[in-house]
């Protein structure tokens, strides 16, 4: 592919927009931007799988490979609940979403806005009292 904007744009939709940053990135763009430029490798996204690397890996016109598993594993969908009678509206939760999906206010309790959340489980450890759980989804 000639043009480099197409090529990103092709690499992130087919990433899976969870923004978690297992990749080692900041979200899925700047990874697609990074293998754009040939400076990362295709295999860097656990909740893409090996499916989503092998997509990477033809869109970049490289032989197909697994996703690296030392960076996490590929679980099915999921997205995060807070357990309202432990939630004590720290915010912390709503600080660490990459996609604000969840909302609330200070000293109140939060919620997670289901069809938003993409399950980068990155609430969960900034929850300081462990009211965040994951569940299936999507």
């Amino acid at each position: 592919m000639n043009d480099p904007a197409a090529l990103v744009e092709r690499l992130d939709r087919l990433l899976p927009q969870t923004q978690c940053g297992q990749c080692g990135y900041a979200g899925c763009r700047p990874y697609a931007e990074a293998m754009a430029r040939g400076e990362v490798e295709p295999d860097r996204c656990p909740p893409g799988g090996d499916a989503g690397a092998r997509a990477l890996s033809r869109a970049l016109g490289l032989p197909p490979v697994p996703y690296d598993r030392a960076r996490g594993m590929h679980k099915a969908p999921q997205v995060a609940l807070v357990v309202e009678e432990d939630c004590i509206g720290c915010t912390k939760c709503i600080q660490a979403c990459p996609v604000d999906a969840i909302i609330g206010a200070s000293k109140l309790m939060h919620v997670v806005v289901e069809p938003l959340c993409t399950g980068c489980e990155l609430c969960v450890p900034a929850c300081p009292v462990d009211c965040i759980v994951m569940v299936p989804g999507g």
